[in-house]
């Protein structure tokens, strides 16, 4: 199952666990964890923590989630920010893969983290949400999960300043805009542009494979295999075994870019395999210069290419 990027308040999903950025002692603390409590019920989640705690910085533990709309409550205790050299990194990783690690032990289906210490313990946001996707992904590459991430809102969301800069650089050297206003709005609407008239005659004298046939193709031919390509395309398995079975299935353009990530492909190839869903990449787009770009880097990583087109207001690839 696949990440998935949200603002929202964490207080109130309706998940199977949501995670509390909580202190060594598992008391109530302010912010997130205070809230936590409150939600929860102050009493009810004081006494489940007090037999449990103190816990060591990376650690966590699970407890009911009482009146929370949530079923149970993770309590991770990530690092306090003291300039970076003294293990931040590794142990804030720890707080995610053993918040993951409980929630998996427990058959649990979905989960919900806030951003961990990067609120009153300092650890700069840039750096937390890099942390944040890097454990998250690497444990669902490896597990069927769904997860999100919940920011309350965009000052508690930061990319680093130097991934910001290329991003813009990019997309400054790329955006065009010289279209019509019809033609954007439906570049807007389908996706894609018409094709010339001499284009569709030709390919209803020829029909090339469709989308699905051109995917397993490719699939078969890059030597992974189903699983492993829809976990690297953020995808629900469901979703995925629904374009196997039905070779007639037209994707949504973020379903079709995510599996060209996922693939691996070359700016040519995925723009080949979006033309035959019918979709087509424009300058005009910026999700498809963001996508682009990674593409230009080498860097198909789709969770990290999600910060960033969560960054600019994009819609997610995958989920």
């Amino acid at each position: 199952m696949p990440l998935e990027i949200i603002r929202h308040d964490i207080t109130q999903l309706a998940v199977d666990a949501i995670v509390n950025a909580a202190n060594q002692q598992l008391r109530q603390g302010g912010g997130v964890c205070g809230a936590i409590f409150e939600q929860a019920g102050v009493k009810q989640m004081s006494e489940a923590t007090q037999g449990l705690g103190p816990i060591d910085v990376g650690q966590a533990v699970i407890t009911p989630g009482f009146q929370l709309p949530a079923k149970h409550v993770i309590h991770a205790v990530g690092p306090i920010w003291q300039g970076g050299k003294s293990g931040e990194e590794p142990l804030l990783r720890e707080a995610y893969t053993n918040s993951l690690k409980l929630a998996t032990d427990h058959g649990l289906q979905s989960i919900a983290f806030p951003l961990i210490s990067s609120g009153i313990y300092g650890y700069p946001k840039a750096e937390a949400l890099s942390v944040a996707i890097s454990a998250i992904s690497d444990c669902l590459l490896k597990n069927d999960l769904m997860v999100y991430l919940v920011v309350y809102d965009k000052t508690a969301y930061q990319l680093s300043e130097k991934l910001q800069q290329r991003v813009e650089s990019y997309i400054d050297e790329h955006y065009v805009v010289q279209r019509s206003r019809q033609q954007w709005e439906r570049i807007q609407t389908t996706g894609y542009e018409a094709p010339a008239k001499d284009l569709i005659l030709e390919a209803l004298i020829t029909p090339d494979p469709g989308f699905s046939e051109t995917l397993f193709q490719l699939i078969d031919a890059s030597g992974k295999t189903d699983p492993e390509v829809y976990k690297k395309a953020n995808l629900d398995r469901k979703l995925f075994s629904k374009i196997r079975n039905n070779p007639g299935y037209r994707p949504s353009k973020t379903t079709a870019l995510a599996l060209a990530i996922a693939l691996e492909l070359s700016l040519s190839q995925t723009e080949d395999l979006l033309a035959r869903a019918g979709y087509a990449l424009s300058p005009s787009d910026y999700r498809d210069l963001i996508v682009k770009f990674f593409i230009s880097q080498n860097n198909y990583n789709i969770f990290e290419l999600n910060q960033v087109l969560f960054a600019y207001d994009q819609p997610l690839l995958g989920v």
